[in-house]
């Protein structure tokens, strides 16, 4: 998971990077709408949390016009503000869901992820792809009831794929999704995690799909899978 802070207390942003960084979560941070409009439209992410009094502008005002624009990404605004009349605005705007401060970062966690896992279509914590089972609350990887140890960055390739199952995902939409802005990773490094997760999965659980990327299926799935093995 890839998250858009917009938060322009500092202080709090870092705390809060730094606990969801703990749970695997990429956070990365704009401190103003301006600055998260042009993020929005250039970079790849799973979920914005959004602070509604920004310091060149309204957050609802800038949802409103994210969401005018067609940004589809689910938003969770992080505010102070506990009226009712900021609560509906803030809806009206576009916000999937809504959270006062102080705030206890676990429950942050759990609502970012049932986010993430509705807009992919998945109402329940365990997503499946055969007998591989990714709990979306604790990101514990098992297959076949064992478990699977990862780490942080192989846990974030396999999340996304198994979020988008069955749809191929392509090289430079992973690297989005599993490295900050301010990393240049080597061009293979996407290749690389992919083979670490085939050793520990199993190799026929990942195709490659020339000129599309990878894809997570079951390997009885698809009787035309044209194999883990082949490079695009």
């Amino acid at each position: 998971m890839k998250v858009l802070l917009v938060e322009d207390d500092k202080a709090l942003a870092e705390g809060l990077q730094r606990a969801l960084a703990d749970a695997g979560v990429l956070v990365e941070v704009a401190g103003e709408g301006k600055q998260a409009d042009f993020l929005l439209f250039t970079e790849q992410y799973s979920v914005v949390i959004l602070d509604l009094g920004l310091p060149d502008g309204e957050g609802a005002q800038w949802l409103a016009t994210w969401r005018n624009r067609g940004m589809e990404l689910p938003v969770l605004i992080l505010t102070a503000r506990e009226r009712w009349s900021d609560k509906a605005a803030g809806f009206s705007a576009g916000a999937d869901d809504y959270v006062t401060k102080p705030f206890e970062t676990a429950e942050i966690l759990f609502r970012l992820r049932a986010l993430v896992r509705r807009s992919h279509g998945h109402a329940h914590p365990l997503i499946a792809v055969g007998d591989i089972r990714l709990d979306t609350h604790t990101g514990q990887v098992t297959r076949a009831g064992m478990p699977v140890s990862l780490t942080a960055q192989e846990l974030r390739v396999l999340s996304h794929l198994m979020h988008a199952s069955p749809r191929p995902v392509s090289r430079t939409e992973l690297s989005e999704y599993v490295y900050d802005r301010d990393q240049e990773p080597d061009s293979n490094v996407i290749d690389v995690q992919i083979s670490r997760l085939r050793r520990k999965l199993g190799g026929s659980w990942i195709e490659t799909l020339r000129g599309q990327g990878y894809r997570m299926l079951e390997p009885s799935a698809d009787p035309g899978n044209r194999g883990a093995g082949e490079v695009d």
